[in-house]
């Protein structure tokens, strides 16, 4: 069995170190990356969409990131307790016509013993945007540290 730390119960310190952890790999937009962190059996509920297990996660992701071109993506710790973190998120991506968006949305996120994640649920909401409203700009990967986060940017 996968361990992934750190593992709940989460305190502020690990609740926010996982949430990064999420985000980096999230903006990796490798699919293979990102299905490591949760269980093989996940459920998840995203937008209209309820994949489950880990390859029914990457096929959604793949089609996804097919779709959500110069993905940008910042998530904020919003509470925690147990084995639960609940985020606000706000990623930037275009689409093959070139329309710029914003999406913001909340996950709740139920975490294994082993810190993997077993449970997802995800409501987004998408903006178009001009390009010039964009705020996410650094190299395709992780955020850099000194980048701002959605509260110093005020989203």
């Amino acid at each position: 069995m996968s361990i992934k730390p750190p593992v709940p119960p989460f305190d502020t310190e690990t609740a926010t170190r996982k949430v990064r952890m999420a985000e980096d790999a999230w903006n990796s937009r490798d699919p293979d990356r990102v299905i490591q962190v949760y269980t093989e059996d996940t459920c998840w509920r995203n937008r209209c969409e309820f994949p489950q297990g880990r390859d029914a996660v990457r096929a959604f992701l793949q089609r996804k990131w097919a779709r959500e071109l110069d993905y940008r993506l910042i998530k904020e710790l919003w509470a925690y307790t147990g084995n639960r973190i609940a985020v606000r998120f706000a990623y930037e991506w275009h689409d093959d016509a070139g329309q710029w968006y914003r999406s913001y949305g909340n996950e709740n996120w139920e975490f294994a013993d082993t810190g993997l994640m077993q449970r997802r649920f995800a409501s987004i909401n998408d903006l178009p945007i001009r390009a010039d409203e964009r705020k996410f700009f650094w190299p395709q990967g992780s955020r850099p540290e000194d980048h701002p986060g959605l509260s110093e940017l005020g989203l």
